[in-house]
Protein backbone atom coordinates (compact mmCIF):
# COMPACT_ATOMS: atom_id res chain seq x y z
CA UNK A 1 0.00 0.00 0.00
CA UNK A 2 1.12 3.54 -0.79
CA UNK A 3 0.31 6.27 1.73
CA UNK A 4 0.32 9.99 0.96
CA UNK A 5 2.22 11.72 3.77
CA UNK A 6 2.96 15.44 3.83
CA UNK A 7 3.16 15.78 0.07
CA UNK A 8 4.77 12.46 -0.88
CA UNK A 9 3.63 8.93 -1.63
CA UNK A 10 5.54 6.46 0.55
CA UNK A 11 5.32 2.76 1.30
CA UNK A 12 3.04 1.92 4.24
CA UNK A 13 6.01 0.86 6.38
CA UNK A 14 7.73 4.18 5.76
CA UNK A 15 4.75 6.35 6.73
CA UNK A 16 5.93 7.50 10.16
CA UNK A 17 5.10 10.33 12.56
CA UNK A 18 6.86 11.56 15.68
CA UNK A 19 5.86 10.00 19.00
CA UNK A 20 5.46 13.62 20.17
CA UNK A 21 2.69 14.28 17.65
CA UNK A 22 -0.30 15.62 19.56
CA UNK A 23 -2.58 13.49 17.41
CA UNK A 24 -1.10 10.48 19.17
CA UNK A 25 -0.55 12.06 22.59
CA UNK A 26 -3.92 13.78 22.94
CA UNK A 27 -6.16 12.84 20.01
CA UNK A 28 -5.65 16.39 18.73
CA UNK A 29 -6.56 16.41 15.07
CA UNK A 30 -9.36 15.86 12.59
CA UNK A 31 -10.17 13.36 9.89
CA UNK A 32 -12.60 12.31 7.17
CA UNK A 33 -13.65 8.83 6.08
CA UNK A 34 -14.50 8.96 2.38
CA UNK A 35 -15.76 6.40 -0.14
CA UNK A 36 -14.25 5.64 -3.52
CA UNK A 37 -16.67 4.41 -6.16
CA UNK A 38 -15.58 3.72 -9.71
CA UNK A 39 -12.16 5.16 -8.94
CA UNK A 40 -13.70 8.50 -7.93
CA UNK A 41 -14.06 10.29 -4.60
CA UNK A 42 -17.70 10.24 -3.50
CA UNK A 43 -19.22 13.58 -2.46
CA UNK A 44 -15.77 15.14 -2.42
CA UNK A 45 -16.78 18.77 -1.81
CA UNK A 46 -18.96 17.92 1.19
CA UNK A 47 -16.15 15.94 2.79
CA UNK A 48 -13.62 18.71 2.18
CA UNK A 49 -16.00 21.32 3.56
CA UNK A 50 -16.54 19.26 6.71
CA UNK A 51 -12.82 18.60 7.17
CA UNK A 52 -11.91 22.28 7.00
CA UNK A 53 -14.84 23.25 9.24
CA UNK A 54 -13.74 20.68 11.83
CA UNK A 55 -10.20 22.10 11.71
CA UNK A 56 -11.47 25.67 11.98
CA UNK A 57 -13.45 24.84 15.12
CA UNK A 58 -10.32 23.60 16.92
CA UNK A 59 -8.05 26.33 15.47
CA UNK A 60 -6.02 23.86 13.44
CA UNK A 61 -4.63 25.27 10.20
CA UNK A 62 -4.44 22.63 7.47
CA UNK A 63 -1.19 23.30 5.57
CA UNK A 64 -2.69 22.44 2.18
CA UNK A 65 -5.49 23.90 0.11
CA UNK A 66 -8.54 21.71 -0.42
CA UNK A 67 -7.69 21.34 -4.12
CA UNK A 68 -4.24 19.98 -3.18
CA UNK A 69 -5.78 17.36 -0.93
CA UNK A 70 -8.25 16.36 -3.63
CA UNK A 71 -5.32 15.87 -6.01
CA UNK A 72 -3.53 13.88 -3.30
CA UNK A 73 -6.52 11.57 -2.86
CA UNK A 74 -6.67 10.99 -6.61
CA UNK A 75 -2.94 10.27 -6.57
CA UNK A 76 -3.43 7.71 -3.81
CA UNK A 77 -6.31 6.07 -5.67
CA UNK A 78 -4.18 5.67 -8.80
CA UNK A 79 -1.09 4.49 -6.94
CA UNK A 80 -3.07 1.79 -5.12
CA UNK A 81 -5.19 0.81 -8.12
CA UNK A 82 -8.36 1.35 -6.11
CA UNK A 83 -11.67 1.24 -7.99
CA UNK A 84 -13.91 0.57 -4.97
CA UNK A 85 -12.58 1.48 -1.56
CA UNK A 86 -12.24 3.83 1.37
CA UNK A 87 -10.07 6.85 2.12
CA UNK A 88 -8.96 7.96 5.57
CA UNK A 89 -7.72 11.57 5.39
CA UNK A 90 -6.10 12.64 8.67
CA UNK A 91 -4.72 15.96 9.89
CA UNK A 92 -2.83 15.91 13.19
CA UNK A 93 -1.71 18.91 15.23
CA UNK A 94 1.92 17.92 14.67
CA UNK A 95 4.88 17.23 16.97
CA UNK A 96 4.97 19.30 20.13
CA UNK A 97 5.81 19.14 23.82
CA UNK A 98 4.59 16.87 26.61
CA UNK A 99 1.95 19.42 27.49
CA UNK A 100 -1.48 20.33 26.18
CA UNK A 101 -0.56 23.65 24.55
CA UNK A 102 -1.34 23.06 20.85
CA UNK A 103 0.41 26.24 19.76
CA UNK A 104 3.80 24.79 20.69
CA UNK A 105 3.37 22.17 18.00
CA UNK A 106 5.26 22.31 14.74
CA UNK A 107 3.62 22.08 11.33
CA UNK A 108 0.53 19.81 11.23
CA UNK A 109 0.91 16.40 9.63
CA UNK A 110 -1.42 15.24 6.87
CA UNK A 111 -1.70 11.68 5.64
CA UNK A 112 -4.08 9.86 3.34
CA UNK A 113 -4.71 6.11 3.41
CA UNK A 114 -6.53 4.48 0.48
CA UNK A 115 -7.69 0.97 1.30
CA UNK A 116 -10.73 -1.32 1.32
CA UNK A 117 -13.35 -1.49 4.07
CA UNK A 118 -16.25 -3.72 5.08
CA UNK A 119 -17.80 -2.42 8.26
CA UNK A 120 -20.56 -5.04 8.40
CA UNK A 121 -20.99 -8.48 6.79
CA UNK A 122 -22.89 -8.31 3.49
CA UNK A 123 -25.55 -10.72 4.77
CA UNK A 124 -26.77 -8.10 7.25
CA UNK A 125 -27.80 -5.82 4.39
CA UNK A 126 -30.40 -8.45 3.47
CA UNK A 127 -31.43 -9.74 6.89
CA UNK A 128 -30.92 -6.67 9.06
CA UNK A 129 -28.65 -6.24 12.06
CA UNK A 130 -29.00 -6.24 15.83
CA UNK A 131 -27.79 -3.30 17.94
CA UNK A 132 -27.87 -2.26 21.57
CA UNK A 133 -28.40 0.93 23.52
CA UNK A 134 -25.23 1.05 25.65
CA UNK A 135 -24.62 2.49 29.11
CA UNK A 136 -22.11 4.90 27.54
CA UNK A 137 -23.75 8.28 26.86
CA UNK A 138 -22.86 10.86 24.24
CA UNK A 139 -21.17 13.88 25.90
CA UNK A 140 -23.00 17.21 25.70
CA UNK A 141 -22.00 19.41 22.77
CA UNK A 142 -20.67 22.04 25.18
CA UNK A 143 -18.13 19.44 26.35
CA UNK A 144 -17.19 17.77 23.06
CA UNK A 145 -18.49 19.38 19.86
CA UNK A 146 -20.03 16.60 17.71
CA UNK A 147 -19.60 18.78 14.62
CA UNK A 148 -15.84 18.26 14.93
CA UNK A 149 -14.83 14.93 13.41
CA UNK A 150 -11.85 14.67 15.71
CA UNK A 151 -9.28 12.00 16.43
CA UNK A 152 -10.72 11.70 19.96
CA UNK A 153 -13.06 8.69 19.53
CA UNK A 154 -12.86 7.24 23.04
CA UNK A 155 -16.59 7.80 23.68
CA UNK A 156 -17.45 5.88 20.52
CA UNK A 157 -14.93 3.15 21.33
CA UNK A 158 -16.37 2.60 24.80
CA UNK A 159 -19.83 2.14 23.28
CA UNK A 160 -18.39 -0.15 20.60
CA UNK A 161 -16.81 -2.34 23.29
CA UNK A 162 -20.23 -2.67 24.93
CA UNK A 163 -21.70 -3.74 21.57
CA UNK A 164 -18.96 -6.33 21.03
CA UNK A 165 -19.45 -7.66 24.57
CA UNK A 166 -23.18 -8.02 23.79
CA UNK A 167 -22.41 -9.93 20.59
CA UNK A 168 -23.72 -7.28 18.20
CA UNK A 169 -21.87 -5.03 15.73
CA UNK A 170 -23.17 -1.60 16.72
CA UNK A 171 -24.44 0.52 19.61
CA UNK A 172 -26.86 3.46 19.51
CA UNK A 173 -25.89 6.14 22.01
CA UNK A 174 -28.28 8.38 23.91
CA UNK A 175 -27.51 11.97 24.82
CA UNK A 176 -27.64 13.58 28.27
CA UNK A 177 -31.39 14.21 27.85
CA UNK A 178 -32.09 10.55 27.20
CA UNK A 179 -32.83 11.12 23.53
CA UNK A 180 -31.38 8.93 20.77
CA UNK A 181 -28.25 10.47 19.24
CA UNK A 182 -26.35 8.19 16.84
CA UNK A 183 -24.30 5.04 16.50
CA UNK A 184 -20.58 4.71 17.13
CA UNK A 185 -19.93 5.32 13.44
CA UNK A 186 -23.35 5.81 11.87
CA UNK A 187 -26.38 8.06 11.90
CA UNK A 188 -29.73 6.47 12.73
CA UNK A 189 -33.19 6.73 11.16
CA UNK A 190 -36.46 5.22 12.31
CA UNK A 191 -39.55 4.86 10.16
CA UNK A 192 -42.95 5.55 11.65
CA UNK A 193 -46.16 5.66 9.59
CA UNK A 194 -44.11 5.91 6.40
CA UNK A 195 -42.02 8.86 7.65
CA UNK A 196 -38.24 8.63 8.01
CA UNK A 197 -37.13 10.35 11.22
CA UNK A 198 -33.58 11.11 12.36
CA UNK A 199 -32.18 13.07 15.32
CA UNK A 200 -31.28 16.73 14.72
CA UNK A 201 -27.81 18.21 15.12
CA UNK A 202 -28.78 19.43 18.60
CA UNK A 203 -29.10 15.80 19.75
CA UNK A 204 -25.31 15.58 19.68
CA UNK A 205 -24.61 14.02 16.30
CA UNK A 206 -22.15 14.37 13.49
CA UNK A 207 -24.02 15.50 10.38
CA UNK A 208 -23.22 12.58 8.11
CA UNK A 209 -22.62 12.89 4.38
CA UNK A 210 -24.59 9.70 3.67
CA UNK A 211 -27.35 10.97 5.97
CA UNK A 212 -27.66 14.00 3.69
CA UNK A 213 -27.78 11.81 0.58
CA UNK A 214 -30.62 9.80 2.14
CA UNK A 215 -32.59 13.01 2.72
CA UNK A 216 -32.15 13.86 -0.97
CA UNK A 217 -33.21 10.39 -2.10
CA UNK A 218 -36.20 10.38 0.23
CA UNK A 219 -37.37 13.62 -1.38
CA UNK A 220 -37.14 12.10 -4.85
CA UNK A 221 -39.05 9.02 -3.68
CA UNK A 222 -41.67 11.19 -1.96
CA UNK A 223 -40.84 9.65 1.41
CA UNK A 224 -41.35 12.28 4.15
CA UNK A 225 -38.08 12.74 6.04
CA UNK A 226 -37.48 15.05 8.97
CA UNK A 227 -35.28 15.73 11.98
CA UNK A 228 -36.95 15.07 15.33
CA UNK A 229 -35.87 14.10 18.81
CA UNK A 230 -37.01 10.67 19.92
CA UNK A 231 -36.54 8.37 22.90
CA UNK A 232 -35.43 4.74 23.10
CA UNK A 233 -39.10 3.81 23.50
CA UNK A 234 -39.78 5.33 20.07
CA UNK A 235 -36.90 3.33 18.67
CA UNK A 236 -38.27 0.09 20.13
CA UNK A 237 -41.74 0.82 18.77
CA UNK A 238 -40.60 1.93 15.29
CA UNK A 239 -41.98 0.28 12.16
CA UNK A 240 -38.46 0.19 10.70
CA UNK A 241 -34.96 1.32 11.54
CA UNK A 242 -31.79 1.77 9.52
CA UNK A 243 -28.31 3.25 9.85
CA UNK A 244 -26.40 5.43 7.40
CA UNK A 245 -22.69 6.13 7.12
CA UNK A 246 -19.78 6.39 4.74
CA UNK A 247 -18.58 2.86 5.50
CA UNK A 248 -22.01 1.40 6.33
CA UNK A 249 -23.88 3.07 3.44
CA UNK A 250 -27.54 2.19 4.24
CA UNK A 251 -28.10 -0.87 6.46
CA UNK A 252 -31.31 -2.09 8.13
CA UNK A 253 -31.66 -2.66 11.86
CA UNK A 254 -34.14 -5.35 12.88
CA UNK A 255 -33.40 -5.73 16.59
CA UNK A 256 -32.53 -3.29 19.39
CA UNK A 257 -31.56 -4.77 22.75
CA UNK A 258 -34.12 -7.56 23.24
CA UNK A 259 -36.79 -5.92 21.07
CA UNK A 260 -37.69 -6.87 17.51
CA UNK A 261 -38.19 -3.85 15.26
CA UNK A 262 -41.33 -4.02 13.13
CA UNK A 263 -41.71 -7.43 11.51
CA UNK A 264 -38.13 -8.40 12.27
CA UNK A 265 -37.17 -7.97 8.61
CA UNK A 266 -35.98 -4.92 6.64
CA UNK A 267 -39.07 -2.82 5.91
CA UNK A 268 -40.30 -1.33 2.63
CA UNK A 269 -39.04 2.21 3.23
CA UNK A 270 -35.60 0.95 4.22
CA UNK A 271 -35.45 -1.29 1.14
CA UNK A 272 -36.47 1.57 -1.15
CA UNK A 273 -33.81 3.86 0.24
CA UNK A 274 -31.18 1.10 0.16
CA UNK A 275 -31.88 0.40 -3.51
CA UNK A 276 -32.01 4.09 -4.33
CA UNK A 277 -28.64 4.66 -2.68
CA UNK A 278 -27.01 1.80 -4.58
CA UNK A 279 -28.50 3.05 -7.86
CA UNK A 280 -27.33 6.58 -7.12
CA UNK A 281 -23.79 5.40 -6.45
CA UNK A 282 -23.79 3.28 -9.63
CA UNK A 283 -25.03 6.23 -11.72
CA UNK A 284 -21.88 8.23 -11.00
CA UNK A 285 -24.00 11.42 -11.07
CA UNK A 286 -22.74 12.86 -7.82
Amino acid sequence: MKVWLNGKLVAEGEAKLSVLDHGTLYGDGVFEGIRVYGGRVFRCKQHMDRLYESARRIRLTIPYAAAELVDAMDEGIRANGTAEGYIRLVVTRGAGTLGLNPFKCSRPNVFIIVDSIELYPQQLYETGMAVIVPRTVRPPARMLDPCVKSLNYLNNIRAKIEAIDAGVPEAILLNECGNVAEGTGDNIFIVRDGRALTPPAEAGILIGITRGVVFELAGKLQIPAEEVDFKPQDLYAADECFLTGTAAEVIPVTRVDDRTIGTGEPGPVTRKLFRAFREYVASGEW
